[in-house]
């Protein structure tokens, strides 16, 4: 028989009106690294937060047997005095604060006088030695990059004597190479007698990593399966995870692109909001067509993301010059408003601080942005407003009882439709998408990928930011590469390849 730290039988979980776990059991070997996938919203995180008393006992039915004793953790400190440790995908850390603070805020090392800070600060860079972190614990959280923010997070664990750590999505907003560092450090705890769960969309790190593999599909286990070898073949995971072949990753589209330019930027520079002296854009031009799919690739701090904000009114820098033109037309864009009624959208990759408001309604944030379509003399129509945002939910094939349903309430991939609903809506020219799968499974990313098609099909430009090149390969006509805020390289997608990406971004590092 396994030598089993966590077994969890029969656990059932409904919230109103949906019942997010059904009779789910999971069994994790001590030792190793467990991998929990699905699609957004089939219960992965809802169970590693049954587990970890963020869903107190009596909330859910079933049982959590945690090194052989049966536990019914109250709250999620009942499980870190366990050992049970969980990192969330959205950071717990706050930016004003040293990692040191951050590191023990809530368990703090007091002294005769309140806290010791000698000793706080003393510990927090000996666990910050154990990650590879090499600053000093009094620097600011926001003085440093998310990859190092990620490896404060285990570090923040190691200090409440963690024995078993439970990450979801830990690599979502990493680049490849702080990714593997990250891996890499689980492999290396793993040597050492730690146990892991890791929820993750990407397959490729779950394979590298995973011992075993749970698949979970509408709140209900289907299988484990067996990695040793660290072999495992990605579509029989896909199959458990959407319950069909999905034979192809991207969707096939009819390349009907226009000789007309949608989107037309010349010039462009953008300074940082706070350090003015500093460039973050440099001279940057570029084009879209109607029609067409371009993907700006490139590392994290190429500068991609603060163009874009940049274009969408104005939305981020300071002492912005360049000219874009829409259709042909140049056009001022002062604000967000501006852009909008020009026909641009912005589809941020933060979508919880910039892009909804997760305590209102599907219905509000689908149409928020163009509110006049659903108004008459500056009143809302209630019954226009929830029968736009049904067809939505209808079209992106978005999961929840009611649109009246808050957005906090849903999974990361369902609020991504819901982001993506709330520009369709304001019916752009013009659409940017900056990581728009970040963090969302891959059946949830065929179908934005169709979205995508549907919208140059007809007639849209659309631009696509992500740091995934086989996506930008998979999905573009055209790709442009940034490096430290100037444009490198623009090649066609039949021409494109990673190799010559990176060979761009390389060339002209500094």
């Amino acid at each position: 028989m396994a030598d089993n730290i966590l077994v969890m039988k029969n656990i059932t979980k409904e919230f109103p009106g949906v019942k997010a776990l059904n009779d789910v059991n999971i069994e994790v070997a001590r030792g190793e690294i467990h991998a929990l996938v699905g699609e957004n919203g089939a219960g992965k995180s809802t169970l590693m937060n049954v587990l970890s008393g963020i869903y107190p006992y009596g909330s859910y039915t079933g049982d959590i047997i945690y090194d052989g004793e049966v536990c019914r953790f109250k709250t999620l400190k009942d499980s870190e005095k366990k050992g049970i440790v969980i990192i969330h995908q959205e950071l717990a850390l706050i930016p004003e604060l040293s990692i040191g603070e951050n590191m023990f805020l809530g368990n703090e090392r007091r002294g005769k006088f309140g806290i010791d800070w000698e000793r706080t600060y003393y510990e927090a860079e000996q666990h910050m030695r154990q990650v590879g972190l090499k600053e000093s614990a009094t620097t600011l959280i926001k003085d440093i990059g998310t990859g190092k923010q990620q490896l404060v997070e285990i570090a923040k664990a190691l200090s409440k004597n963690v024995k078993l750590l439970i990450l979801d999505e830990p690599t979502s907003s990493l680049n490849e190479s702080d990714s593997r560092m990250l891996l890499d450090l689980l492999l290396e705890f793993k040597k050492q007698g730690m146990t892991s769960i890791i929820i993750s969309h990407k397959l490729n790190e779950i394979s590298y990593v995973a011992d075993r593999i749970t698949v979970v599909r509408d709140g209900s286990t289907i299988e484990t399966i067996d990695n040793a070898n660290h072999d495992i073949d990605e579509d029989r995971i896909i199959r458990g995870m959407v319950g069909r072949e999905l034979s192809d990753r991207y969707p096939e589209r009819e390349h009907n692109i226009s000789e007309e330019v949608g989107l037309e930027v010349r010039h462009w520079n953008v300074h940082h909001p706070i350090y003015a002296e500093k460039k973050v854009v440099n001279d940057v031009s570029f084009c879209v067509h109607k029609g067409e799919i371009v993907g700006f690739s490139g590392l994290q701090g190429a500068g991609r993301t603060e163009l874009a904000m940049s274009i969408f009114g104005r939305s981020y820098g300071t002492n912005i010059s360049g000219e874009v033109l829409v259709n042909g037309k140049s056009v001022k864009l002062r604000n967000a408003r501006e852009a909008i009624e020009a026909g641009i959208a912005y589809v941020t990759e933060d979508r919880k601080g910039n892009g909804l408001v997760l305590k209102d309604s599907i219905a509000i944030n689908t149409t928020m942005a163009r509110m006049e379509k659903i108004c008459g003399h500056g009143i809302v129509n209630k019954d226009k407003e929830t029968a736009a945002a049904e067809d939505y939910c209808e079209k992106l094939h978005t999961k929840t009882p009611s649109v009246h349903q808050a957005v906090g309430n849903l999974s990361g991939g369902n609020q991504q439709k819901v982001l993506l609903a709330k520009w369709m809506f304001a019916d752009p020219d013009v659409l940017i998408l900056d990581e728009p799968t970040r963090g969302i499974d891959v059946g949830a990313k065929y179908e934005i990928y169709c979205i995508m098609n549907d919208l140059v099909k007809q007639g849209k430009s659309v631009v696509m930011i992500s740091s995934e090149m086989p996506e930008i390969l998979g999905m573009c006509d055209r790709v442009y590469v940034m490096n430290e805020g100037s444009m490198v390289a623009e090649m066609d997608a039949a021409e494109a390849t990673q190799e010559k990406i990176m060979s761009a971004i390389l060339k002209s590092s500094n």
